[in-house]
């Protein structure tokens, strides 16, 4: 690749000024995930700037997760995804019973309509697909287990099969953040085997190409599971404002 033209630095504190300049490089496009950055003595020839200067800033863009460092080949843009943007935001909102609230209003805008481009453009095989992971879910519920991780993964399942990149990544970050919630209404009695109930519904509707049909079985099944988790007036007291 050909490397962007830099401009000198001349800031004082210079490795802030080496920081920026790559970070803007990433925001622009012009650095891509997987491309591998000159070896610091051209970097330093090209900022016009101390190798340890530029040894600080690409610690500092390690550090924000912008840049791998490989001993021996190299330093590399990392792949940057939605999931990996929004983690930091679990630490903090997880235990927020307000923002758990607008995550699943979150869901309920997403995954209806991710469910009705499922409908749309799902593949023979992406529909065999969820069915193996439906019939192994059945089995979980049957062996008296939640069969959390064959929720996930038909609800990944339906994502991939919308091809939509962009949207299924920004509901897969939320399913992420709102995992300890949806294990705990997979722990309440009889729930496991109505969200099978749900699912099977959801993946009915797909299979016949039933846009319409799918996008209400996914909402009903998350209004469902909301209500399970914030209390059935869960929605009345958002529209409320309180």
């Amino acid at each position: 690749m050909q490397w962007p033209d830099v401009a000198p630095i001349k800031s004082t504190r210079i490795y802030e000024e080496i920081v920026r300049q790559i970070k803007a490089m990433i925001a622009e496009g012009r650095l891509k995930s997987g491309d591998r950055l000159p070896p610091e003595r051209d970097l330093a020839d090209k900022f016009v700037v101390s190798r340890t200067s530029v040894r600080e800033a690409l610690r500092a863009l390690e550090s924000l997760g912008l840049l791998e460092i490989r001993p021996g080949e190299g330093t590399f843009v990392r792949e940057i995804s939605v999931e990996s943007l929004v983690e930091p935001l679990a630490l903090i909102i997880a235990s927020q019973r307000e923002a758990i609230a607008e995550l699943f209003e979150a869901r309920r805008l997403l995954e209806p309509s991710i469910a009705a481009l499922a409908a749309q453009r799902a593949t023979p095989d992406e529909v065999q697909e969820m069915e193996r992971i439906l019939e192994e879910q059945a089995k979980e519920i049957a062996a008296g287990r939640t069969g959390l991780a064959q929720d996930a993964a038909f609800h990944g399942a339906i994502g991939t099969a919308a091809h939509n990149r962009a949207i299924t990544r920004i509901a897969h970050a939320i399913m992420d953040l709102l995992t300890q919630s949806r294990e705990e209404s997979l722990n309440t009695p009889g729930r496991p085997a109505r969200s099978h109930r749900d699912h099977r519904r959801i993946l009915e509707a797909i299979t016949r190409r039933d846009e319409a049909g799918a996008r209400q079985a996914m909402l009903d099944h998350l209004v469902a599971v909301e209500a399970l988790v914030l209390g059935p007036d869960a929605g009345a007291r958002k529209k409320r404002g309180r």
